[in-house]
């Protein structure tokens, strides 16, 4: 699915072009501009999702309802309604759906052996962990922009509300940067929500809360500040939004830091003493597609499986919530339902018809 005809045509080219060179009989790929149609073929087993995080959950949901196997780029949804209403349908459907957290693949990073060493005891007790990742989105105010030819704009903003083009948000022509559509709330979660589904993701792995996750969330004093949300965890942890790059975790024996690249502790013997026969030892990733691919054939769970994505996600759009709203919010991660009725409206946001959230 490609919304803008010249990225759409290019792709098809690229996609070709590679074909073409490997396979003598190649006739070409189709293209379309309604993921709906790809999702009604028959010939079709599984779906790559990477379009803007707005535009995530519905496809998702429909490929399961359709019985296809997904694999979609991270954060995974848009808002903790859609980030549940995904894992019912993986699961009701028994679909294999591989989050794009490609950390827990060790993609760009020892992520794997930082979480054996946590969940080997070698910290003892937890008792802090900094997550240091970008703020919160903000409104959308762009000014109105003569429209891009040929971009179908209005299936572009889907759920979101009817605005104006502006480039900032779909970019003319064929590009090679990251959108700042992610800067915005109708979009995305920000900064927050970008590399925060990351690096929230091996705290979550570390921490072993893949099935959980905090219990109150607290924002900053600073109603302008953009990172101190903090959260608080049964088990007494308290995880903070701010800090170095990545993950820092603060326990009785030490510190230990992991980031793309990097993996240190205080005192250095934590992460510099190989780890023994009694410790943990998780299981390798294939390479993150790979396991995705691995899984359909196996129909086991993938390494970054819907929930997990799921439960990350929600954490930072809670963190969001606190932002915004400037309340400290209680929250029950095995209901999926803030403690307070009064707050549940916050669990998604208005969407635009014909773009309502499909019954699983």
């Amino acid at each position: 699915m490609r919304v803008d005809k010249k990225r759409r045509e290019h792709a098809k080219k690229r996609v070709e072009a590679a074909y073409s060179s490997a396979k003598t009989d190649y006739k070409g790929c189709a293209s379309y501009v309604d993921f709906r149609s790809i999702i009604e073929r028959s010939d079709i087993d599984a779906v790559c999702i990477a379009s803007p995080d707005h535009w995530h959950a519905i496809p998702i949901i429909e490929a399961c309802k359709a019985r296809k196997d997904v694999y979609c780029e991270k954060p995974l949804t848009l808002t903790i309604e859609e980030a549940g209403r995904c894992v019912e349908a993986a699961r009701r459907y028994k679909c294999v759906v591989q989050t794009g957290s490609q950390q827990r693949s060790n993609v760009f990073g020892p992520f794997r052996e930082a979480v054996e060493i946590m969940r080997s005891g070698r910290l003892g007790k937890i008792h802090r962990v900094t997550v240091g990742v970008g703020g919160p989105s903000v409104p959308c105010n762009l000014p109105e922009e003569d429209m891009e030819p040929n971009l179908a704009w209005d299936l572009w903003l889907g759920q979101a509300p009817l605005r104006p083009y502006n480039s900032i948000l779909s970019p003319r022509g064929v590009h090679d940067h990251f959108p700042a559509w992610r800067n915005y709330r109708g979009y995305s979660g920000g900064g927050h929500t970008d590399m925060g589904a990351h690096h929230y993701d091996i705290a979550q792995w570390a921490l072993d809360m893949d099935q959980s996750g905090p219990v109150e969330i607290i924002p900053p004093d600073d109603p302008t500040a953009t990172s101190g949300v903090r959260y608080l965890y049964e088990n007494g942890v308290e995880m903070v939004h701010g800090g170095p790059s990545g993950c820092t975790f603060h326990g009785d024996n030490g510190t230990l830091h992991i980031d793309r690249g990097l993996l240190e502790s205080d005192p250095e013997e934590i992460v510099k003493t190989p780890l023994g026969q009694d410790d943990v030892h998780l299981p390798r990733s294939s390479g993150h597609h790979r396991n995705w691919l691995d899984c359909i054939k196996s129909r086991e769970a993938p390494v970054a499986e819907v929930e997990k994505g799921a439960r990350t996600v929600s954490i930072i759009h809670l963190g969001n919530l606190a932002y915004w709203n400037q309340k400290t919010l209680k929250w029950n991660p095995q209901q999926w339902q803030f403690t307070d009725p009064a707050d549940n409206h916050l669990l998604d946001r208005e969407r635009r018809d014909p773009w309502q959230l499909p019954k699983v």
